[in-house]
C-alpha cells in the first residue's frame, strides 16, 4: 500500500494495553498505508517530553514526520498535551488505556487496526481544551467525589480490574462521601453551593463511562458544567444511570449550565482531578482554549 504519510508513534507501555500491543500498533499503522517511526521513552521522561524528542530524531518538513500517534489512555494523552502543542501537528490516538474517554468523545474505534485506518485516512479535525491552574485537559475536571475517588483508584487496580476498577473503589468511597460548601463565579454570577461534586468538562465522556452532558462535544468552545447538589450518597447511586447518559442535569438537585470560564473557590484547599489524575487544588481558575490542537478523528 502507498504511503500516506509518515508518523512518530509513541506508546505508553505502562498503560492496561500498552506492552502487549506497542508492536501491534506499529503494524496497524503500517497495514494502514503510514510509515512509522517509533520512539521508545526511556524510564523517567514524560510523555511530552518524548514528543520534542522523537520530531528532535526524525525531523518534521518534506519528508519528515507529519504526525503524532498516541498509543495509550487518557492520562498518557493528557501528559502529552504540552508536546502537542509545542509540535504543532496533527495527532492520532490509539486507545490503550482502561477508560479510553476521549476516544469514545470523539467517536475514535476503540480496536487497533480500525482507529490505525482513521488515523491514515481521516482529515484532521479541531479539538477543545480546558485548563484549570494552568494545568490544560481534554476530557473533564472534577472537585469533590470524583477527585476522591482518583485519589483511591490506584494503578494496580486499572491494570487488574479495567473499567471494574472504578467501581469497586467507588463503592468503598461512596459511604463517606459528605456534601462541602463551593462558590461557582461565572458570567458575572456568584452561586453559593452545597455540593458532593462539582465537574467542569469539555470533552462528552469521563470515568470509564459517565457523560459530562448528553450534548456535550469536545471542539463546541463550551465547558459543560454539573454540581451535584445532593443531601444524601445514596441519591448519588440513584443518579448513575443518568449520569451515564449525561441527562443528570434534568434532575432539581442538580446544577448544570455552560460556560467558557469559570472561578471555583472552597473553604479549604481541594483536589482537583484532571483526566484522571490529580494536578492542582481550589482555588480553581478554568478557561477554555478554542481549536487548540488537531486531531485525526470520524467527523462531526
Amino acid at each position: 500500500m502507498q504511503d500516506q504519510g509518515r508518523a512518530l508513534l509513541i506508546v505508553n507501555r505502562q498503560a492496561r494495553r500498552g506492552a502487549e500491543a506497542a508492536e501491534a500498533a506499529h503494524d496497524a499503522l503500517e497495514m494502514a498505508g503510514l510509515a512509522v517511526a517509533r520512539f521508545e521513552t526511556p524510564s523517567g521522561m514524560s510523555c511530552a517530553e518524548a514528543v520534542t524528542a522523537g520530531l528532535g530524531r526524525y525531523g518534521t518538513g518534506e519528508g519528515g514526520i507529519d504526525r503524532i500517534v498516541i498509543g495509550g489512555g487518557d492520562g498518557t494523552l493528557n501528559a502529552a498535551i504540552p508536546g502537542l502543542q509545542e509540535a504543532g501537528l496533527p495527532f492520532g490516538i490509539l486507545p490503550l488505556g482502561t477508560a479510553n474517554d476521549l476516544a469514545r468523545s470523539l467517536g475514535i474505534p476503540l480496536e487497533l487496526e480500525a482507529a490505525a485506518q482513521v488515523i491514515a485516512t481521516e482529515q484532521p479535525r479541531p479539538v477543545d481544551l480546558g485548563e484549570v491552574n494552568g494545568h490544560r485537559y481534554f476530557n473533564v475536571a472534577s472537585v469533590g467525589f470524583s477527585a476522591e475517588l482518583a485519589g483511591e483508584l490506584k494503578a494496580e487496580a486499572k491494570q487488574r480490574w479495567g473499567t471494574f476498577g472504578y467501581g469497586i473503589a467507588a463503592f468503598r468511597l461512596l459511604r463517606r462521601a459528605r456534601p462541602f460548601t463551593a462558590t461557582l463565579i461565572h458570567d458575572g454570577q456568584v452561586r453559593r453551593v452545597k455540593t458532593i461534586q462539582v465537574s467542569v468538562g469539555n470533552g462528552r465522556h469521563y470515568g470509564g463511562g459517565m457523560t459530562i452532558a448528553e450534548d456535550a462535544r469536545p471542539d463546541d468552545g463550551l465547558f459543560d458544567v454539573y454540581s451535584l447538589e445532593v443531601a444524601h450518597w445514596w441519591r448519588l447511586v440513584a443518579l448513575i444511570p443518568w449520569l451515564r447518559s449525561g441527562t443528570q442535569g434534568r434532575w432539581h438537585d442538580v446544577r448544570a449550565f455552560r460556560t467558557t470560564a469559570l472561578e471555583l473557590r472552597t473553604r479549604k484547599p481541594r483536589p482537583v482531578n484532571t483526566d484522571g489524575e490529580l494536578t492542582t487544588h481550589t482555588p480553581a481558575v478554568f478557561r477554555l482554549h478554542r481549536a487548540a490542537l488537531r486531531v485525526f478523528a470520524p467527523p462531526g
